[in-house]
């Protein structure tokens, strides 16, 4: 594979696909995504009466409808037939090797994403440095990527980290406080000292394929980290800030979605239940009723 990235969908088709996780949406996304037409086209056909939801017209191109329950009809001059929503977005966890690109093309031939997951037309939600591991999600789905990148949508991303040395309590209080990276400080994060650097062999996890470099007579830990925010190397920058290098840093588990088993390099696609708790994790909170 040349690790070309994946075309963007052709303008005289389907703009777009039908999000599994982000509940009630536009009936025209919806239609254009089934490749009724282009946007205007229909807008078109809901002003003009032609298209019905649950049975009933609407005409309103702000209306929403739940692609999961609700049903569309549409009639484009040979009487109303159903809208057909199986255009559905893809959404793809996959477990980055060492050195790869969290991109589709490198110019200096680099391995990238394309060399590992041969679908087109799908995107990475979110970044991984070249020189760390672990679960990535890819996706079409743009509700859910924006979710997944932007800073207003907190949300869990869980490392383990091999660092130099062995960290005192003080150590770990600071990283679960915060510390100051430049010129701002970290949010809270969950920090758990999981053990010296034979946890890791314990534990299953599989050796890199260009093996860490040890200092001699310098002892490793592995710890568990939480975070909540994503600053580019943060994680490497908040160890080395309590004098504790890291030396291998593996992404385990991003909101719902568990590396588990997925051996390196290897992708699946999500569950059911993976995409029922991330529209429940980003499902807008309803405030609650104040009381007199």
């Amino acid at each position: 594979m040349t690790g070309r990235r994946p075309s963007k969908a052709s303008s005289s088709g389907p703009q777009t696909c039908i999000s599994r996780v982000a509940g009630r949406q536009k009936v025209v996304i919806l239609l254009n995504a089934a490749g009724l037409g282009t946007h205007n086209r229909c807008q078109q056909l809901i002003a003009q009466g032609r298209v019905t939801l649950n049975g009933r017209p609407i005409t309103d191109p702000q209306t929403r409808a739940d692609p999961n329950t609700d049903v569309l009809h549409v009639d484009q001059g040979e009487g109303f037939v159903p809208v057909p929503l199986d255009n559905l977005c893809v959404y793809i966890a996959l477990h980055k090797p060492y050195e790869v690109l969290t991109s589709f093309t490198d110019s200096e031939g680099r391995t990238t994403l394309a060399d590992l997951v041969p679908i087109p037309d799908i995107y990475a939600a979110g970044r991984l440095d070249y020189d760390s591991e672990g679960l990535m999600i890819l996706t079409n789905d743009g509700w859910l990527n924006h979710r997944l990148t932007h800073p207003r949508f907190e949300h869990p991303k869980t490392y383990l980290v091999q660092v130099e040395r062995i960290p005192d309590e003080e150590a770990l209080k600071a990283l679960r406080r915060g510390v100051e990276i430049k010129g701002e400080r970290t949010r809270r994060a969950e920090v758990e000292l999981l053990g010296d650097g034979r946890w890791g062999r314990e534990a299953g996890i599989p050796p890199r394929s260009t093996p860490i470099r040890y200092r001699k007579n310098v002892p490793t830990a592995w710890l568990r980290i939480v975070l909540y925010e994503g600053r580019k190397r943060q994680i490497r920058h908040m160890t080395a800030a309590v004098g504790h290098p890291t030396l291998r840093l593996i992404r385990t588990a991003i909101g719902p979605v568990e590396l588990g088993d997925l051996t390196v390099g290897a992708w699946r696609h999500l569950t059911p239940e993976e995409l029922r708790q991330f529209a429940e994790m980003f499902r807008p909170q309803r405030p609650r009723p104040s009381r007199r």
